[in-house]
C-alpha cells in the first residue's frame, strides 16, 4: 500500500510538473519564430548591412541630393518611437503598413534601406518586400567591430556614436541606450505626450 501511495505522488508531481512545463511553452511564440526565420529566408544573405554601411549610404545620401531620390532610407518603428528620435532626412513606413511601400516605390529595383529598433521588425518588412518583387531591399542588422557588439537599427547607430534628430531638439546624440526607462525615469508623478 506504501509503494502505491508513493508511486501516485511521484506519478501526480511528474504529471503536474510536465503539465506546468508544456504551458510555459507558448506554441504561437514558437510558430512566430518560425515565421520569421521564413521572412529572413528571403532576404539575400548579402542584403544584410550594418550600421556603418547605413551610415556611408546615409552620409552620400545627405551629401548629395542627386543620389538621394534614387535611394530610400525607411524607418519601420512606430510614431511614436519616430517622434522621439530618428536619423535625419530619413523616411518612415511604420512596419505593420508596409503593404503603402508599393504604391510609393515602383521601380522593383530601386535601392531601398530597412531599420527598426533592432532588427526584427526590419526582417518582417524586408522578407514582405522580397515577396512583393523588389530586388534591392538592404536590412540594416547587427555586426561585430574590432571585438566589439553592434545591434541592427537604432540600437546600433546609437551604440556608434551616429546622430539623432527629432523636432524638438535638433540634433543630438545618445550617450546611453536603455531598453527600459531607468528608476529616476520611472518615478515621474505627471507627464502628458503630445507629439507637437
Amino acid at each position: 500500500m506504501k509503494k502505491v501511495l508513493v508511486f501516485s505522488l511521484a506519478l501526480i508531481f511528474m504529471l503536474t510538473a510536465a503539465g506546468l512545463a508544456l504551458a510555459g511553452s507558448n506554441p504561437l511564440k514558437v510558430n512566430e519564430k518560425k515565421v520569421h526565420k521564413s521572412f529572413i529566408a528571403e532576404i539575400p544573405t548579402d542584403h544584410f548591412i550594418d550600421v556603418f554601411k547605413l551610415h556611408e549610404v546615409w552620409k552620400k545620401a545627405m551629401a548629395d541630393p542627386a543620389y538621394r531620390k534614387k535611394i530610400y532610407l525607411i524607418d519601420v518603428r512606430t510614431d511614436s518611437e519616430f517622434d522621439a528620435f530618428h536619423i535625419e532626412g530619413t523616411d518612415h513606413v511604420q512596419g505593420g503598413h508596409m503593404y503603402v511601400i508599393p504604391k510609393k516605390i515602383k521601380d522593383p529595383n530601386t535601392p531601398i534601406y530597412i531599420w527598426c529598433r533592432t532588427s526584427h521588425r526590419a526582417k518582417y518588412v524586408g522578407g514582405f518586400l522580397y515577396k512583393y518583387g523588389y530586388k534591392n531591399v538592404y536590412v540594416v542588422s547587427s555586426t561585430t567591430r574590432n571585438g566589439k557588439k553592434y545591434h541592427g537599427g537604432v540600437v546600433g547607430w546609437a551604440e556608434a556614436g551616429f546622430p539623432f534628430v527629432n523636432q524638438f531638439t535638433g540634433v543630438f546624440y545618445i550617450k546611453e541606450y536603455r531598453k527600459h526607462p531607468s528608476k529616476a525615469e520611472m518615478s515621474y508623478r505627471l507627464r502628458m505626450w503630445h507629439p507637437y
